[in-house]
Parts: C-alpha cells; structure tokens; sequence
C-alpha cells in the first residue's frame, strides 16, 4: 500500500437479534474487497449489532464520527446507506459533517454518496422503518385476535410447553399456578383495607421474587389504572386480554420511547377465560376500593 491511498473506514451494522449475527461481518468483508479494489487503505472498522439505524447513540457509529472529524479519514464506507442510517435526519446530518471535513461517503451498493442520494434513499430508508413497524403491529393484533399473545408476559402467567418436543409455545399462554397465589393473595389483602405500601413490604420481608425480580414497589402493585399498568389493574387476571393500549414514539431529540395512550376505539379486546385468576366478585372489590381512593385522593387536594 502506497503512501498516497486514501484512507478509509469501514462501518457496518445490524438491527435486530432476528438477523444473522455474521451480518457486520460479512459486510466488513465486502467493504474490504471493495476498498482493495479502489486501492483505498482501511484505516479502521465500526459496527452496531442489534441497533436501529434511527438511533443516533449506536456506539460504533459514534465512534466512527469521531474518525471523520479527526482529519485522519478521507473515506466513509459501508455495504448500503441503510446501513449508515435509517433517519433522514441522520443521513442529512452524517453527510454535512464528512462534507464540513473533506471526508466522502461511499457504499458498495451505489458507489460515492451525493446530496441527491442522501435524500432520496434517506426518504426510502425512514419508510422501510415506518412500514416494518406497521407491518409487525398488524400481525400482533393479528395473534390477539385470534386468541394468542402478542408478546410480553404477565406475572402469574408462562408460556406452555410441548411435552413431546420440549419446545415452547410461542404465543401461548399458560396460569403459573405458583404466581398466580401470589396475584390472588394481593387482590385479597387490597381488598381487605391494606396500602400497596403494606402489601409490599410483606411480599419482601417474606422474600418473595417480584415479577422483574428483586423487591416489590408500591408502583408494581398499584400502578396507572388509566393505563392498564400494575398488578392491580391487569384485566388479564379478570379473564379479558387487552391489547394495544399504548402508542410508542421516539423522541427525535433524546432516542427514547415515549408512550401515549391510544383512542378507546383502538383497543383490542378478547376474553380469554381460561386465563382469568381473580374471580369477577373479587376484582370489582379492588375496582370499588380504588375508585374510593381516588375520590378522596381529590377531595384532600
């Protein structure tokens, strides 16, 4: 290698646990073919495994900025620009930057990268996650409508087991006989008269795993009765699954899930009585017992 090549660096990236996780690699090998070819030296290689393209805080993409703005760096090179970015913000920022510092932007898909490039394949590259996220929220409305679970599971349920292949049941759901006792028992002792506070303090004296492990909160008993959250509030125990209570968007200026609570019109109901816990005399109880505290919750304010 002369000492007149230009110098490159090689970033590569992958989103989801669902792809090969030879993926960052087997791109860094194409970029390196492609590199030789051109009689580019490859100063260094990035990669994210398991990062979105729309997040900007992906270590090995940070780390690659830090490369182009170092003055080292005469090339930027990946597989595709969707490996690069998936948000047109990012791909029009990433370009700006290597523009501002001398530094251009190649991929072995589409060769060297202009302006044109950044806004046409970043528009396509936005859609694509746009489109996978509808696409994914389709079939999980899909699977609770036809009376499996879309993902996520409750404390005092478990994913049953095929005896004959030992393989779980993916989308189905089972009572967890030995958590669902404990669910019973702080349905029973809120009804009673006793704070969530009390009933927590209880649960961890008598070391008794919380559903994420480690202690019991005041929030995981009592919880948003608005929004569906905390063992109280679960009308899953009550024998109705609902779903799609919540509409997740992530904030442009911080990378972090905010959630928002749907139209009423959007929930999926289903009623799944072979799952319900708590029988309907004891959760109206709770509901009766809550209602009863926020109304004085208030009048005190």
């Amino acid at each position: 290698m002369t000492s007149t090549a230009r110098r490159a660096v090689i970033y590569a990236r992958f989103s989801t646990d669902m792809q090969n996780a030879n993926s960052t690699r087997d791109q860094i090998a194409s970029c390196r073919v492609f590199a030789q070819t051109n009689g580019w030296e490859v100063l260094e290689t990035f990669e994210d495994a398991g990062i979105s393209g729309a997040n900007r805080g992906r270590p090995g993409y940070q780390k690659m900025m830090q490369a182009v703005k170092s003055g080292l760096v005469d090339i930027v090179l990946a597989e595709g620009t969707s490996r690069l970015n998936r948000s047109q913000e990012l791909s029009a920022n990433l370009f700006a930057v290597c523009d501002f510092h001398g530094v251009e932007i190649h991929t072995v898909a589409d060769g060297r990268i202009e302006e044109i490039h950044i806004g046409m394949k970043g528009t396509m590259d936005a859609l694509q996650i746009k489109r996978t996220s509808q696409e994914v929220h389709r079939g999980q409305t899909g699977k609770i409508k036809d009376g499996l679970s879309a993902g996520g599971l409750s404390f005092g349920y478990r994913i049953p087991v095929d005896p004959s292949t030992g393989l779980r049941k993916t989308g189905q759901t089972e009572i967890d006989e030995a958590q669902a006792l404990i669910v019973k028992r702080i349905f029973r002792e809120f009804a009673d008269g006793n704070s969530p506070r009390a009933i927590a303090h209880q649960l961890n004296k008598e070391h008794i795993p919380a559903p994420r492990g480690g202690a019991w909160k005041v929030n995981t008993i009592y919880g948003n009765a608005a929004r569906g959250t905390g063992i109280l509030n679960n009308q899953l125990y009550a024998g109705t699954r609902v779903w799609n209570r919540l509409n997740y968007r992530k904030n442009p200026e911080t990378d972090k899930r905010v959630s928002r609570k749907r139209d009423k019109g959007e929930l999926v109901v289903h009623e799944v009585p072979k799952l319900r816990i708590i029988e309907p005399a004891l959760w109206e109880a709770v509901k009766a017992c809550q209602r009863t505290q926020r109304t004085v919750s208030q009048q005190l304010v």
